[in-house]
């Protein structure tokens, strides 16, 4: 009788296991994309900049493309904030240490990455994600395929 109780309850938490990871994936959202469904058209990127102390002009196509991405190119002029950006795919393998020390400061920050960097430091990027941090392009072309939305 004891063998039997034993083996109902160890059914009992392997079904709850495998609910529980069901239930999670079924939340969980996947995003796939290829290339063929992506809109290729060449853009010139950039900001007028002025001699007036403003704003540069962000120019109206690029602005519309920022608009329906939820992208952001300037920040808010009437606030003031500083925005700390890295540029990856040239840092000589401080990513780890600069990671470390946003995280104990509770600082976020967003980081350019080249293709290479990608392909190379995937586990880094994902990172930099679940941490809370932006990932923006710092490639012409670039596909961020397998990591996250």
């Amino acid at each position: 009788m004891r063998k039997v109780k034993i083996g109902i309850i160890f059914c009992l938490i392997i079904g709850i296991t495998l609910l529980s990871l069901v239930l999670k994936q079924q939340n969980e959202e996947v995003i796939t994309t290829n290339a063929e469904s992506m809109n290729t058209k060449k853009i010139g990127w950039g900001i007028k900049r002025n001699d007036k102390h403003e704003q540069p002009d962000e120019e109206r196509k690029n602005k519309e493309i920022l608009e329906k991405s939820n992208g952001i190119c300037l920040g808010n002029k009437d606030k003031k904030v500083i925005y700390l950006t890295f540029d990856e795919g040239y840092e000589a393998g401080y990513t780890p240490q600069i990671l470390e020390t946003l995280k104990n400061n509770d600082v976020k920050a967003a980081f350019f990455i080249t293709a290479h960097y990608m392909n190379t430091q995937s586990d880094l990027v994902k990172q930099m994600i679940e941490e809370g941090h932006i990932v923006g392009n710092h490639t012409p072309k670039f596909l961020m395929s397998g990591i996250y939305k």
